[in-house]
């Protein structure tokens, strides 16, 4: 019986074979080989670009080099000239394994990817893996296997809208097929696995799984006998030349396009070659009137203001995005001055340090977890730290070993964290992560939404002064999670997808409480403070109650805001990148500026933005729930006389803000410096936090919230807050005094420009004539 139900299940199998292989015919080219474009929608309907066709190119296989068609083959599959068609139990190793959850594999032969490639496409069904089957066998006996490789070479996609190798090596190399060297082929054929994630160009934080792909490549063809070791051994990266994407997609919409692309194929909804082949109409969340206003507003603030020549200017870059924290869609994003003038996008690349923008999930793991000091304090926002500069972090076997400077190396003793925040005290958060526990703070950001994935997301107390290298986009998704009360949903860049009117289904966007409420909200708390009157009060221009966070990169490579009303959570980063090789860059001197500094240029962005995309909306305060004890502070708007800020900062430690000359100092002040403590007014008071923009200026008005020509700041320019350093008086020097009237944003914090009035005892020398009150206080935390 055994005996006969085997052959019987032979004999069906091979009677079904037969039948395939008679009833499955070789079809024409699919009709892929005449592409379409795809429409990406604004989420009004408006059209935001329409990309270009197909860019293939077909050539003989004797064009080819050989070397390259051997990288081709050591990539994706070695055996080629000796196998047959099928490889049965490849195909059954595959499936074993993308069941088994080891991920998605592929068991295709270059033969059976040529088929699916040219004659089938590229849906996942087991209708089209059988036809793929049948007609990977007739093809074999009918054409050579060199035909069936320059097929392939002609059909294959490589990213950059290339079809076929010779596409490829003018999109990545700008050169013929036939003079591509050894290890440009390597590189090319790397990229036939995944052509977006190989691409180091578009997506520089994925370099090292480029190189991994290549020295793969390269190593198969040491094994097969078609590389020598010393010639292996000899080869360089060939770094590819930047894309040169078609002017349809300037400005703004080339990023838009990308960034749509990589959701699409990033979240499973269709695959890169499916999408490259065109006809899908994909109705994005952006919203016209904010994605306008954010690039008015960079360009305002930072572009205008660059100088030709001013070379540190030609290293300028902006990354901005814009989230509702309600619904997750990505309303607006800003990733270049020109898609066809630089590629990268500012928004997705990761590969700039966030710097004190992260600094608020480790006050949020704190609260979270219910984290005690050393000392069995509870943490809360008016927990007392030691803010000494080079402080060594302490850890529960004593000193770790790791002690972080602070900005300008000032010391400011005891202090609480939300001074601490408001200031971006480095050894004040150091020491918070380890009493917390780093490995606990990573697992806060990742709940609240930086990727797990992000380089340099490591579980040390340096975690605390932002290492890693997130996003803008990322941020703006964890920063819209704390706007939430702590809810997140997986952002969202696309409403809507269809293909010849057919819908195609997204991924379902759970919600889910990344941390308690208590523990978002007591966080919200403290980012007002930054706002009111800490190093993010430029962000006040948006008229709006705004919580946020200032950051800047090591080596001043970028400067950053991070901040959210109760409707809107926006990121906004300056960066500095060499144009020519790549290379990050130090903002020194940019802009005209001594440094690009979280709360100058990033805060004015986003105060002008949020402003006009909330424009016409109800004002919204922000409704929180805050963990016992930390309830949230009042902070006196003072008045433009410069009076003390009161009670929420009178000295509960002992005389540590007190100035000298006996007058009440401003927070974070350094009382052993000179002029410590006073305003750029030199009369020993302390400034006040200037109410929104609504009065009158010394040489203008500002009208709606919204800071016009000549608005002066209460008591002229100042320092606000910021401790004096070694080499200068009293802190950074301001452009203006109190009689400033024809500068621009000048009531944004640091005052406006002007030709009178004094700098006063310590807060600087008098006001030189410059522009924009914002650029007078740097403040690189």
């Amino acid at each position: 019986m055994v005996l006969g139900a085997s052959l019987l299940f032979a004999l069906v199998l091979l009677g079904g074979f037969a039948a395939g292989y008679l009833l499955v015919d070789i079809p024409p080219a699919n009709s892929a080989a005449t592409a379409q474009s795809n429409v990406y929608l604004y989420r009004d309907g408006t059209q935001i670009a329409r990309d270009g066709e197909v860019n293939r190119q077909s050539v003989r296989l004797s064009r080819i080099p050989l070397p390259v068609r051997h990288a081709v083959l050591a990539a994706e599959d070695r055996d080629f000239y000796s196998e047959r068609a099928v490889d049965p139990k490849a195909m059954v190793r595959a499936a074993w394994n993308t069941v088994t959850g080891k991920g998605k594999q592929s068991g295709s032969t270059i033969t059976q990817q040529y088929v699916k490639n040219y004659y089938l496409g590229q849906e996942r069904t087991v209708t089209r893996k059988v036809k793929e089957f049948f007609i990977a066998i007739k093809l074999d006996r009918e054409q050579s296997k060199d035909d069936i490789l320059e097929g392939y070479l002609n059909t294959s996609y490589f990213g950059r809208n290339a079809y076929g190798a010779q596409a490829a090596a003018h999109a990545y190399y700008g050169k013929d097929i036939s003079a591509l060297d050894t290890a440009e082929g390597a590189y090319l054929a790397s990229l036939l696995n995944a052509p977006s994630a190989y691409d180091v160009a578009a997506h520089p934080e994925n370099r090292p799984r480029a190189l991994a792909r290549w020295n793969y490549t390269l190593d198969g063809m040491v094994t097969e006998n078609w590389l020598t070791l010393s010639d292996r051994a000899a080869m360089i990266f060939p770094v590819p030349q930047t894309a040169g994407p078609a002017t349809g997609l300037s400005g703004q919409r080339g990023y838009i396009v990308q960034a749509v692309e990589d959701w699409l194929t990033g979240h499973g909804v269709v695959d890169e070659r499916t999408l490259a082949r065109g006809g899908y109409r994909i109705t994005t969340t952006l919203e016209r009137k904010k994605q306008h206003a954010f690039a008015a507003a960079v360009d305002r603030h930072v572009m205008s203001r660059r100088d030709p020549g001013r070379a540190a200017d030609r290293n300028v870059r902006v990354g901005g995005a814009s989230i509702d924290p309600a619904s997750g869609r990505v309303v607006a994003m800003y990733g270049g001055i020109d898609y066809t003038r630089q590629y990268v996008n500012n928004a997705t690349r990761r590969d700039y340090q966030v710097g004190s923008t992260f600094k608020p999930f480790v006050l949020a793991a704190a609260v979270e977890n219910g984290s005690v000091t050393r000392d069995g304090r509870r943490i809360t926002p008016d927990t007392l730290y030691d803010g000494t500069d080079r402080r060594q972090v302490l850890g529960s076997h004593g000193p770790t070993g790791y002690a972080p400077e602070n900005e300008d190396n000032v010391s400011y003793g005891p202090l609480s964290l939300r001074l601490a925040t408001d200031h971006s005290v480095n050894s004040v958060y150091a020491q918070l992560a380890q009493d917390v526990g780093p490995r606990r703070v990573r697992e806060t950001a990742v709940a609240l939404g930086v990727p797990e994935s992000t380089p340099d997301l490591t579980a040390t107390p340096s975690i605390a002064l932002g290492v890693a290298t997130a996003s803008v986009l990322d941020m703006a998704e964890a920063y819209a999670t704390l706007a939430n009360h702590g809810r997140r949903g997986t952002y969202s860049l696309v409403e809507r997808v269809t293909r010849d009117g057919v819908e195609l289904e997204l991924p379902a966007v759970p919600v889910r409480q990344a941390v308690s409420r208590e523990a978002a909200d007591t966080t919200t708390s403290v980012l007002m403070g930054v706002v009111r009157q800490g190093s993010g009060m430029a962000a006040l221009s948006a008229g709006r109650p705004a919580a946020g966070k200032t950051g800047t990169a090591e080596g001043d490579r970028a400067a950053w805001f991070a901040g959210y009303t109760p409707e809107l959570a926006t990121v906004v980063a300056v960066m500095g990148q060499d144009p020519d090789t790549g290379a990050q860059r130090s903002l020194y001197g940019a802009l005209g500026l001594p440094r690009i500094n979280g709360g100058g240029a990033p805060a004015a962005v986003w105060g002008e933005f949020t402003a006009a995309a909330l424009a016409g909306s109800e004002v919204r305060d922000f409704e929180l729930t805050v963990a016992e004890g930390a309830d949230e502070e009042s902070y006196p708007s003072g008045d433009s006389s410069g009076d003390s800020y009161g009670d929420p900062y009178a000295d509960p430690y002992g005389d540590l803000s007190a100035d000298p000359s006996g007058a009440p100092g401003r927070p974070g002040d350094d009382p052993s410096a000179p002029g410590g403590g006073e305003d750029a007014t030199g009369d020993g008071s302390s400034v006040g936090v200037a109410p929104p923009p609504t009065r009158e200026g010394t040489g203008g008005r500002a009208e709606a919230g919204v800071p016009v020509d000549g608005g002066a700041q209460p008591g002229g320019g100042t320092t606000v807050g910021r401790p004096s350093a070694p080499d200068r008086t009293g802190g950074w020097p301001v452009n203006g005094g109190p009689s400033g009237g024809t500068g621009r944003d000048g009531w944004a914090p640091g005052g406006t420009s002007g030709t009178s009035g004094t700098g006063g005892d310590g807060g600087g020398p008098q006001g030189a004539g410059g522009q924009d009150g914002w650029q007078a206080h740097p403040d690189r935390m």
